[in-house]
């Protein structure tokens, strides 16, 4: 099972942080976080990308798996029922589907559009578990959401049949008073 998903820059600041395994109270979440960073941060990109976690929060039983892309770590927390590579393969799945939809994301999109960067995650994976791991689908889903987005956001802004018929009303009244003159 998935414990919680990170991804923080190379100063650690986090950008992204879901917890599927309880994490109580605001000062274990920091405390997660910068034990993770600072087990992470220090290891060179040339060593593997797995770790036996010191996580006492989650137990003497949890991984780190990792990758480090230019200035973003994302890092996954998982249990040790799951494969180092499977979830390997997930990090790389997952950052394909940023990289679709934002075109080569970057530390700001995950900054500005939290909202999109969970919604891909939770196409991804939701509660612990892995979902699905077809780009493919992820991407036509993420689609559908962006288009009834888009529908919601002309609703919320095309006025009403009063309101419409009222600019009309004034148009009409313009119109025929300039032809006057």
């Amino acid at each position: 099972m998935i414990k919680g998903i990170l991804i923080f820059n190379n100063q650690g600041k986090p950008r992204l942080v879901k917890f599927y395994q309880s994490v109580t109270g605001e000062d274990e979440q920091q405390s997660v976080i910068r034990k993770i960073y600072q087990q992470v941060a220090q290891r060179p990109d040339s060593f593997c990308n797995y770790l036996e976690g010191a996580i006492t929060e989650w137990g003497d039983s949890t991984r780190i798996v990792y990758r480090h892309y230019a200035t973003l770590y994302f890092v996954f927390a998982v249990d040790s029922q799951e494969s180092e590579l499977g979830i390997l393969d997930l990090v790389q799945v997952f950052v394909e589907a940023l990289d679709k939809c934002f075109e080569n994301v970057c530390e700001l999109d995950l900054i500005f559009h939290s909202d999109k960067a969970h919604y891909i995650l939770d196409e991804i994976i939701m509660a612990g578990m892995v979902l699905e791991t077809n780009i493919n689908h992820i991407l036509t889903s993420i689609t559908e959401q962006n288009k009834l987005h888009n529908n919601s956001i002309k609703l919320i802004n095309a006025p009403t049949t009063a309101q419409a018929k009222e600019m009309g009303g004034k148009l009409f009244t313009s119109i025929s008073n300039s032809m006057k003159r």
